[in-house]
């Protein structure tokens, strides 16, 4: 403010140098005072604030303080997203966020800006957000006298009848000054001289037209031609000047001009009225005779030549009629100076004016202007929050000007109206970018002209990501059936999880959690690529020692707070035949097991042992069947299929060898099958005396345990009272024999045996002592031998009588003991 009044101190010197000159010092004072009321007064129109400053200051020159005016703290302007909107495109004004100064940022011409209208205003508008506040306020553009008037032609010639009467009038050709208000035209001069002066008048606009009128009678034989200074001056300070040659030609002839029916004509048309309409007739008469009194109408030179595209006159008859295209928003009243001119040499010429006037009609739809907007809004945008500040506007005057706007569409925003034809765009619901993550929000709006024109204005809002939606796996928990022996560090599966977010909000890693209890660890078995999902084995599994074990999996975004979920993965690890079946009856000894039979036992269907095996695999891999692949004698012993139990399928003759060999394949229902093989060799003894224990390695100590050999010595111990108690037994009876028939002679049979294994098969057992508890097979460490004699007794009893056999009694007269099912 302090600017604005040095810089009327300096004009007001220049116009006491004025009145020095030799005005008037009323004119000094008057339009001093004029000025500081212009640049001083702040007006209050409708709570705004109103500076005023002249065109043409340089960038940085000081307006005002808009932020002390608007009583704002300028330490929160950064904060609250401070923002000067203003009506036109270019930055003309600015604010200094340090100390809220208003200054020029641009230099301004008026002429440019406001063109030819009287008020030159910018409107501008300050934002700010936190709590939303909207101030508008105006800045006047006051006009400088930096232009000067400016005739069309440099000079022009003008005929007068040297009849024509002192007091006749004679349009001139008008400066033009782009200034406004003082600055423009405010008079004219013309050089001194006898016979002609000038009268200026003020038109309805405010401009000034200047004629020259005649003061005293011309003589052409006198002098006939007048050159003539006209100057254009305007009200400026300082003052600007413009001049124009006229040249006067005095003529000879007709001595009276035509007169118009009226001084001024007027009339009204609508202004979408079409091409060639009537808009009034005008009238001139010549009181002269003959062809003297003939007129033709035109234009004159005041007419612009925007009027002369839109009228045409008709020269003959006087009408004037439309040939362009009205508009009442950008003028609602038309001058047209006319004359009418004598066609008789000398020409002579009457001068009125015709005002048309426009009525309004809608023929301007709304304009919707979106002047602040935010493209992207973010997704936990409150409600109430600003998007957009929305202007709108219609040319067309009255009802026809008067709009409604509203949004067509169901959005999430609605319109709140501001000021007067000003809204916001708010948010009105909640923001879902996963569910519509851009909006088209089509605005309309419309007059309440008849008929009503619209405008639609579409705005593309986007609605910005944030870190709302955790990883979702597919499922829960997955199945992964994983075959045992795989190899370590390959791919054994993939888990996907999906996050809807963007960017990094959407983002998944995957990682495996460490169990909170103790135990192993999951990552000791498999591993994860956080990025891809793989999981990866560490090592190779086997069936027979992990069948099944459970991952947690984490998905977890990238977002901030980050988000994640949890799946599990249950790992059944498959069975895979890797475990070929192991023989753990007979004990072998290198794969293979000597066993004796007496040849009294062998007939058809006798179970002589039976092969039993295990197998560590699972369902079919651990089905075992059995096979005789090899034998001395293939048509004397069969092998169960399932059972694995050695049976003879003949009585043994005595062409048959008293050792037979048997090779047992024992396999697995696996694929590949795999298999194991035992070879048996069968000793036929002739004599149960003779069986004998047989010379092997001793076995392995750890396959024995104390409640083996607890049984064993149970065992022996009551096996060797029965067989004593029944060689005594024998031994009475064939005392009794031999004195009641000494001729028979008995049949002994004698052999050793070793009581090891066949012991149990054959007497005692027909299984070998296998314990679950140890899973060990404890051998017979002691041996039994013993001698018997079948007597004749025996073919005649259900019992078998024993009796030892003569030590001298020769091997070859030892005969195949007997056999009995009733022993």
């Amino acid at each position: 403010m302090q600017q604005n009044i040095d810089r009327l101190e300096s004009w007001a010197e220049k116009w006491q140098k004025e009145f020095n000159q030799g005005r008037t010092m009323a004119n000094a004072v008057n339009r001093r005072a004029s000025l500081i009321f212009l640049l001083c007064v702040w007006d209050l129109v409708s709570g705004q604030i109103r500076y005023s400053i002249p065109e043409e200051l340089k960038h940085g020159a000081f307006v005002g303080n808009i932020i002390e005016d608007l009583h704002l703290n300028v330490l929160e302007l950064p904060a609250r997203k401070f923002r000067l909107i203003s009506d036109v495109r270019k930055q003309l004004l600015e604010v200094n966020m340090e100390n809220g100064v208003l200054f020029v940022n641009e230099r301004m011409d008026r002429e440019q800006l406001c063109r030819e209208s009287s008020t030159c205003l910018l409107s501008l508008q300050i934002a700010l957000e936190n709590p939303l506040e909207m101030h508008r306020f105006a800045v006047e553009i006051l006009d400088v006298n930096d232009n000067s008037p400016r005739f069309p032609k440099s000079e022009f010639s003008l005929d007068i009848s040297e009849l024509i009467t002192t007091g006749a009038r004679f349009p001139l050709e008008s400066a033009r000054d782009v200034d406004v208000g003082i600055n423009t035209i405010s008079t004219y001069q013309l050089d001194s001289n006898e016979h002609f002066g000038l009268k200026v008048q003020t038109r309805n606009d405010g401009s000034k037209i200047a004629e020259l009128l005649l003061v005293k009678s011309l003589d052409r034989e006198e002098q006939s031609t007048y050159k003539l200074v006209l100057t254009a001056v305007d009200g400026g300070i300082p003052q600007r000047s413009g001049t124009a040659q006229i040249i006067i030609n005095v003529l000879d002839a007709n001595d009276n001009a035509p007169v118009f029916d009226h001084e001024i004509y007027r009339t009204n048309v609508v202004e979408n009225a079409p091409n060639g309409t009537l808009v009034i007739r005008i009238n001139a008469v010549d009181i002269d005779e003959g062809i003297n009194a003939q007129v033709k109408y035109s234009f004159t030179d005041h007419a612009s030549q925007k009027t002369r595209e839109l009228f045409k006159l008709n020269p003959r008859t006087g009408e004037i009629r439309i040939q362009g295209i009205l508009d009442f928003e950008e003028s609602n009243v038309y001058e047209l100076e006319v004359q009418a001119v004598n066609i008789a040499p000398p020409a002579m010429a009457g001068h009125s004016k015709v005002v048309i006037g426009l009525f309004d009609v809608n023929d301007n739809a709304p304009e919707v202007e979106v002047t602040s907007v935010s493209g992207v809004i973010p997704e936990d945008a409150a409600l109430g929050s600003v998007i957009a500040l929305i202007s709108v506007t219609d040319r067309d005057s009255g009802t026809n000007g008067q709009v409604q706007c509203q949004i067509e569409s169901t959005v999430p925003f609605k319109l709140q109206k501001s000021f007067r034809n000003s809204y916001k765009l708010v948010t009105n619901d909640i923001l879902d970018r996963e569910m519509t993550p851009l909006y088209n929000v089509s605005i309309l709006a419309w007059d309440r002209g008849s008929p009503s024109l619209s405008t639609r204005k579409t705005i593309s809002l986007s609605v910005s990501d944030i870190n709302d939606n955790a990883p979702r796996f597919t499922q829960s928990s997955y199945n992964l059936f994983l075959m045992e022996n795989n190899a370590p560090g390959l791919s054994i599966f993939t888990i996907t999880a999906l996050d809807s977010d963007l960017d990094q909000n959407g983002k998944v890693f995957y990682s495996i959690p460490e169990p909170l209890k103790q135990g192993i660890s999951p990552s000791a078995y498999v591993s994860i690529n956080s990025d891809t999902g793989n999981i990866y084995a560490l090592r190779s599994f086997d069936y027979e020692q992990l069948k099944h074990f459970q991952i947690k999996i984490k998905a977890q975004d990238g977002g901030y707070p980050s988000l994640s979920s949890i799946a599990i993965v249950n790992v059944i690890i498959l069975d895979q035949n890797d475990n070929a079946p192991v023989i753990v009856s007979p004990l072998t000894w290198n794969n293979s097991e000597a066993v004796e039979i007496g040849a009294l036992l062998t007939h058809p269907g006798y179970l002589v042992t039976r092969v039993t095996a295990t197998d560590a695999d699972s369902g079919q891999n651990a089905r075992l069947s059995y096979q005789l692949v090899d034998a001395s004698d293939p048509s004397l012993f069969s092998v169960g299929l399932l059972s694995g139990e050695i049976r003879i399928i003949r009585s043994l003759t005595g062409q048959d060898t008293n050792t037979q060999r048997l090779v047992i394949l024992v396999k697995d229902n696996g694929q590949p099958s795999l298999s194991s093989t035992a070879t048996i060799i069968f000793s036929v003894v002739t004599n149960v005396t003779q069986i004998s224990v047989g010379t092997y390695p001793p076995r392995n100590q750890e396959y024995f345990s104390d409640v083996n050999l607890y049984l064993i010595i149970i065992l022996g111990t009551t096996s060797f009272l029965f067989l004593a108690t029944i060689i005594f037994l024998v031994f009475l009876k064939c005392n009794q024999d031999r004195n009641a028939a000494p001729y028979y002679s008995a049949i002994c049979c004698c052999r050793r045996r070793h009581l090891n294994d066949t012991f149990k098969r054959r007497g005692v057992a027909n299984e070998s002592l296998n314990y679950t508890g140890t899973g060990q097979i404890a051998p017979n460490s002691d041996a039994y031998g013993y001698t018997i004699c079948l007597s004749p007794e025996s073919s005649k009893s259900d019992f078998l009588f024993l009796k030892p056999c003569h030590p001298t009694l020769p091997f070859n007269d030892v005969k195949p003991c007997q056999t009995s099912n009733r022993v």
